[in-house]
């Protein structure tokens, strides 16, 4: 099991950007900008990094590019520099995907390089029944402590029922979940499938971009019988939260002491709410069915430094179109939430040494 102060840091709830990946003009891993993010995210007062996962494109793993286990060595070895002068280390999450002989495979590669846990995307396995998909989760868990995953199914998800949520929290090294339907019905599903199971251990984070801060402060309730359950969602894991990250973190405490007063939530945070949605609907490009949600996130770290190009693995995977127009109106609207000036101040430093 991983240590207790991780375990108690997931469950009380930070901010986890997934990390992207950075190339050079000849799609390259660039591992200055690779560890400048780290150094970035770091800086910016997360309480962890997510990595391998969508943001850090899933063609890492293809033979030939070979990227996985280096650009997870990469963001430990940052982590470990931090750590070292941290009281609270840093939470390490690594992606893990593929048919279960796959993701076994990568759970140990995971392990090994020092993470504590594994967000288990079930992309792979559409077609496979419920009770396949449960051992598959037990097959990875017996390795790594996972971190279950609800993708929404227009960015290569499937529909996960309440039923296999309430079997996947029997599974006793599961130690998360991020819950990312972009669908209110289904992210009930979930947590009320953690509530009923009696489960208090399982930290519940948002990946829901349409509802990131409201998911952060509402009092999920039920009923079973005569017990009156709680949940609430204590963090984010986010791609959203690869760009604009100091404000991100700052926006995470401000809904976390709301949630913790137990009071009514603010009109401004109503207001926060709606100005952070509008904003990932441009980053992830949704007007073009999220063709350009990689793609938009490194337009923002490029347009600050931080990367060089928006290149992806696949040259296929571009901004979508408009997208560039979007995010100068973004920029206009919303001057509050970008962190240009601490970046800024930070640079040299995060691309040197």
């Amino acid at each position: 099991m991983t240590p207790s102060i991780i375990t108690k840091t997931l469950q009380q709830g930070t901010a986890i950007p997934a990390h992207p990946l950075a190339l050079n003009a000849s799609r390259q891993l660039d591992e200055r900008r690779q560890r400048a993010l780290s150094r970035y995210y770091i800086a910016s007062g997360v309480g962890g990094l997510a990595v391998g996962v969508h943001t850090t494109q899933f063609e890492i793993r293809e033979p030939g590019i070979d990227l996985f286990q280096p650009v997870l060595e990469l963001a430990s070895e940052e982590m470990d520099r931090a750590d070292a002068t941290r009281r609270v280390p840093l939470i390490r999450v690594a992606g893990i995907c593929g048919p279960t002989d796959q993701a076994t495979r990568e759970a140990s590669i995971a392990r090994e390089a020092g993470y504590h846990y594994g967000l288990l995307s079930l992309s792979a396995l559409k077609e496979a029944d419920e009770e396949t998909l449960i051992q598959h989760c037990r097959a990875v868990a017996e390795i790594i402590p996972v971190f279950g995953f609800y993708l929404q199914p227009d960015v290569g998800g499937r529909l996960l029922p309440y039923s296999f949520w309430r079997r996947f929290c029997e599974i006793e090294n599961v130690a998360a979940i991020k819950m990312a339907p972009f669908n209110r019905y289904h992210t009930l599903d979930v947590i009320r499938a953690v509530a009923e199971s009696g489960r208090e251990d399982i930290a519940l984070y948002t990946g829901n971009d349409d509802n990131i801060v409201l998911d952060l402060v509402t009092p999920f309730r039920f009923r079973s019988g005569e017990n009156a359950l709680e949940r609430r969602i204590r963090g984010g894991l986010l791609g959203h939260w690869a760009v604009w990250t100091s404000r991100a973190v700052e926006i995470l405490d401000e809904c976390q002491q709301i949630a913790s007063r137990g009071e009514a939530i603010p009109l401004s945070i109503l207001q926060l709410n709606t100005e952070v949605t509008d904003c990932n609907a441009v980053f992830f490009d949704v007007a073009n069915r999220f063709q350009g949600c990689i793609p938009g996130i490194h337009e923002v770290l490029r347009r600050q430094g931080l990367l060089e190009g928006t290149w992806c693995l696949n040259p296929q995977e571009t901004l979508g179109p408009g997208q560039l127009a979007e995010i100068d109106r973004i920029y206009e609207a919303y001057p509050h939430l970008n962190d240009d000036a601490f970046v800024a101040e930070h640079l040299d430093d995060w691309l040197s040494g």
